[in-house]
């Protein structure tokens, strides 16, 4: 399948308040009704690949859980299940958790950071991995369960792009039987909501047979566990993989997507398509790096934390709200910090912790107020008088004027911190692993909402960021990239 065209349109996402400071916001309105193929290109709009990032977190947020839970002496003994069970009435479908209507609060979260989903009214995460490294799932559900926190486990599923071949009997055979292994072990937990058999299984894939493996383990799960549903994960809306679905993955109990700007078409996509089945979204969140405008030299223009922030809220009041008795559930993203293409693109906290104003809107969403202390708001960075969009060269070795404006609800003093990177060199797809970029050291002399700075001497590409903190554990961030001749 050819993968769609798209068009980029600009869409302003409000007016700050209390400074009339106004931008917009560059989120894509897809008009395609099938957005997502296999490309092979990594995501370029003018080539139209539309790649669909596959979210495998690999940074969380530098705080820990004040549950101290050990995973040896808390374990719970002879656990008995809660029964998860959807239910189809006059066409509208329900979560049932226990026998009661179960509305999930969830966000996607590698971290072991499960007190502030918690504080700001969560009740549900998934991960990426059984045992993803972060913390052994015995111990993770454990203290969920201690939080009245649900978890949807992500059974790892290997990937034709990573090399996997799903002709290899053996392999397959062998991937199913240490999935039905994790599945003995945490089968009758109390924390778990739903298996996700699989992330993106279907990026970049070209052997349908990938979902005859699925479907064997989704029905290696009915046999062992009866009171868990069962889905996977689909990178974007995908067509292709629905069909592939419906033909050799019947015993799937519902379907999952993953989608960032183009959720909001996902209404549209599902009357073209007719599909009537219940789904998650189990990532959604900022505007993927895939969606946005890209500079002459290809550097993809990221939103600030405001506008990011309207794009949750857009997000959830247009689709995942109204259309509650089919999307059962969902899971923003990222509820941490990781490196993908910035290391700001879509964690919804700092790596130093602090939250952004995403976490606020899920803090109105989910407890219908907003927090005592908000975060900041910010502008775009106007660097040497242009911004993002005019595509900004400097000559190495020149000094230039920087700016942003932020606004503070509270009147919180502000301090700033910027930061020169390189421009990320990596061609990772679908969320693989990112190494930071070096920081450029000895260019910028002042921190505060005006500043100079130094073109590099050095010729390429480059990202100015900025920071706002208020001094509360809240911030917002910014960033231009710019090219030196």
């Amino acid at each position: 399948m050819k993968p769609s065209k798209i068009l980029l349109s600009s869409v302003l996402t409000g007016i700050l308040s209390t400074a009339n400071i106004s931008h917009a916001s560059h989120a894509l309105e897809v008009v395609s009704s099938t957005h997502f193929s296999a490309a092979k290109e990594a995501g370029k709009i003018n080539q139209n690949a539309m790649v669909t990032k596959r979210s495998e977190v690999n940074s969380h947020v530098a705080v820990s859980s004040h549950v101290a839970v050990k995973s040896s002496g808390m374990a719970i003994k002879n656990q008995t299940p809660i029964k998860v069970e959807i239910i189809e009435e006059n066409g509208k479908h329900h979560l049932v958790r226990g026998g009661k209507p179960y509305q999930v609060r969830g966000a996607g979260i590698s971290s072991t950071d499960l007190d502030s989903l918690v504080k700001f009214g969560g009740n549900s995460m998934r991960n990426w991995a059984v045992d993803n490294h972060a913390e052994p799932a015995q111990q993770l559900l454990d203290r969920a369960h201690a939080m009245g926190v649900t978890v949807s486990l992500c059974l790892e599923f290997a990937r034709e792009r990573h090399g996997f071949d799903y002709n290899d009997n053996a392999a397959v055979a062998k991937q199913l039987a240490e999935n039905r292994v994790r599945v003995e072990k945490y089968k009758n937990h109390p924390a778990l909501l739903t298996w996700i058999i699989g992330n993106e299984v279907n990026f970049d894939f070209t052997n349908p047979k990938v979902f005859n493996a699925v479907n064997d383990t989704a029905k290696m799960i009915k046999e062992l566990d009866p009171n868990h549903p069962t889905t996977t994960a689909l990178a974007g809306f995908d067509e292709k993989a629905l069909v592939a679905i419906s033909e050799r993955a019947p015993d799937l109990d519902f379907i999952s997507f993953q989608m960032y700007a183009d959720l909001l078409n996902l209404p549209k996509y599902i009357e073209d398509f007719g599909f009537d089945k219940p789904y998650f979204v189990t990532e959604w969140g900022s505007v993927g790096h895939w969606e946005v405008h890209e500079t002459e030299w290809g550097a993809p223009v990221e939103n600030t934390s405001t506008e990011k922030a309207s794009n949750y809220s857009k997000s959830y009041s247009r689709v995942l709200e109204p259309y509650g008795d089919q999307a059962i559930g969902n899971y923003v993203f990222l509820w941490g910090q990781k490196q993908e293409k910035t290391s700001t693109w879509y964690g919804m906290f700092l790596a130093s912790g602090e939250k952004t104003e995403a976490v606020d809107v899920m803090h109105h969403i989910w407890r219908g107020s907003w927090p005592e202390n908000r975060a900041p708001q910010i502008s775009h960075i106007i660097l040497d008088q242009q911004d993002a969009f005019d595509d900004v060269y400097l000559d190495a070795g020149k000094t230039y004027t920087a700016s942003v404006n932020v606004v503070d609800s509270e009147g919180d003093d502000i301090r700033y911190l910027w930061k020169i990177r390189s421009e990320s060199s990596s061609d990772n797809v679908g969320g693989d692993h990112e190494y930071v970029p070096a920081i450029v050291d000895g260019v910028i002399n002042i921190q505060d909402a005006v500043i100079e700075l130094i073109a590099p001497e050095k010729s390429g590409a480059y990202r100015l960021f900025v920071y706002a903190f208020d001094g509360n554990e809240n911030a917002a961030h910014a960033n231009i990239p710019f090219y030196v001749k």
